[in-house]
């Protein structure tokens, strides 16, 4: 299972934990587009990615989507304050490509806690580092005008721009889709590469 084999790196699992572990999380399949938790709703599950990208969105006061962040395989995917209060989030949880994942709500891995206390502080680790990372990125990008935030966010997640959706991609960095679409052929013309979907 990727999910013992991951949290595995960070601490030793036995046999009987492992069972336990695998026996409260659920393996669910979603098509590109799906939305697996919707904007101004509960989030009532915590995700870990197998196969596929996920990403938070919102939705600006124009209607138009907002992508926060993507996240790909071996990560941990919720919205955390509306998961663990249980109140109405601002985002959303969408396929940004076909996902597997492995999902848990919130009872399921209260119980998984008391069973197999360690798990707890691991999961909480992971899911902070997680955080600290997506901030992290995000914060780079600030300051550059568009075609250097194409060109960064092909430089730091060259898988992801390989796989999502180039809309996806300009509400990432905060581009019209015509905008980065001009962008991607000027770079190309001058033998730019960039691994993304059309």
């Amino acid at each position: 299972m990727e999910l013992i084999q991951y949290l595995e790196s960070y601490k030793p699992i036995s046999k009987e934990d492992e069972s336990l572990i695998a026996g409260v999380f659920e393996r669910l399949q979603f098509k590109e587009g799906t939305m697996l938790s919707a904007v101004n709703q509960i989030c009532k599950k915590i995700y870990f990615i197998c196969n596929g990208i996920l990403r938070i969105v919102s939705v600006s006061e124009k209607g138009n989507d907002i992508t926060h962040f993507f996240l790909k395989e071996n990560y941990f995917c919720t919205i955390t304050n509306s998961f663990n209060n249980q109140i109405v989030a601002q985002e959303g949880i969408q396929a940004a490509t076909d996902v597997e994942v492995l999902a848990i709500g919130k009872e399921e891995l209260s119980e998984l806690y008391l069973q197999v206390p360690y798990i707890k502080e691991v999961i909480q680790k992971v899911m902070q580092e997680t955080l600290l990372q997506k901030v992290q990125v995000r914060n780079t990008y600030q300051g550059l005008d568009a075609t250097s935030r194409y060109k960064l966010f092909l430089m730091l997640q060259p898988e992801v721009a390989a796989r999502v959706p180039l809309g996806y991609i300009a509400s990432y960095l905060d581009i019209t889709q015509q905008s980065l679409s001009r962008i991607r052929k000027n770079l190309s013309q001058s033998s730019y590469n960039q691994p993304t979907r059309p």
